[in-house]
């Protein structure tokens, strides 16, 4: 009984988190009718090496998690774009679909709906959950290879579906939706890591990479759905970075009330340092960021772009 338990589970976690769905719901890739196309990659290629200039690199918000990052040469990298539950198990979070923006590559820190719609965008290179190292032109990417919180803090106690489904949640035994690869952009002199819904306590090897890291884009929002207000400042504590960015929170008009999720105005509320971006994007030079002292917070907000 309980391996045919663990085979259902296994099942139901494939169909995309605990639910069956239909294969119109799976992400498929349908980049053959694209009319973009990778003359910018290949430029990139030719042009070569990552640049330690103080040229400006852009970041823009698409809500929840999903930031899209330019770098001085115009290299674009999605990260974590988001789709509904092709299950159906967790509802509606999205009241539209991601738009179909061109990008050079896409990234998915880890295999939940509203960090995995890899095929949503209209990416030349589709990197899905990337570990080790990856170079074009003046990015680098590290895929740092670690595990998905997996005991929720917060009100809502989304973990308990792991008993549901006869899953272990947390390592080592963990499906691999549990998983997670935080992403780190090296570019225009600067380190920008995208923490997807990590673990507060990464391994020791991994934190190691964190060091030096600028920007740190983190999950907080007021319900502490992933991380607390404790491991978040822990994980600020840790990593020392000049700017943290919030994400994963209540998005008005990008995401609805139905992810449980609450927007981050508490936590950010608290903080002594704060920059609050009056729209969907920001621009920052690396001769700038090293120069500041302490860590700053900049909150997009419900300020989201969908172009």
């Amino acid at each position: 009984m309980k391996k045919a338990c663990s085979m259902l589970g296994y099942l139901l976690a494939a169909a995309g988190i605990f639910g069956m769905a239909s294969t119109a719901g799976h992400a498929q890739s349908n980049s053959w009718t694209f009319t973009e196309n990778n003359n910018n990659v290949i430029k990139a290629q030719r042009d070569g090496g990552v640049m330690a200039d103080s040229g400006e690199v852009k970041i823009d918000f698409f809500g929840h998690m999903a930031f899209r990052v330019v770098s001085p040469r115009g290299t674009s990298i999605m990260i974590d774009p988001w789709r509904n539950d092709p299950s159906g198990y967790w509802g509606v979070w999205f009241p539209n679909e991601f738009p179909a923006v061109p990008v050079d590559m896409v990234l998915s820190t880890h295999a939940h709906f509203d960090h995995d719609a890899v095929y949503k965008p209209h990416a030349s290179m589709v990197l899905e959950r990337l570990g080790g190292d990856f170079a074009l032109g003046d990015v680098k990417v590290t895929g740092l290879a670690d595990k998905h919180m997996c005991a929720a803090k917060g009100w809502y106690k989304w973990t308990d579906a792991a008993a549901e489904f006869a899953q272990d949640f947390c390592p080592p035994d963990n499906f691999m939706h549990m998983d997670n690869y935080i992403q780190v952009v090296e570019t225009g002199g600067l380190r920008i890591a995208h923490w997807g819904d990590n673990r507060p306590n990464p391994a020791d090897h991994v934190m190691a990479k964190l060091q030096n890291v600028d920007v740190l884009i983190l999950t907080i929002d007021g319900s502490q759905h992933i991380l607390s207000y404790g491991d978040i400042a822990d994980a600020i504590a840790n990593i020392k970075p000049k700017i943290v960015i919030p994400g994963h929170y209540y998005t008005k008009g990008a995401s609805s009330v139905l992810t449980t999720l609450s927007d981050a105005e508490d936590w950010v509320s608290k903080q002594s340092d704060v920059v609050r971006l009056t729209n969907s994007s920001l621009s920052l030079k690396a001769s700038e960021v090293k120069k500041m002292t302490g860590t700053s917070v900049y909150y997009f907000g419900a300020n989201f772009t969908t172009e």
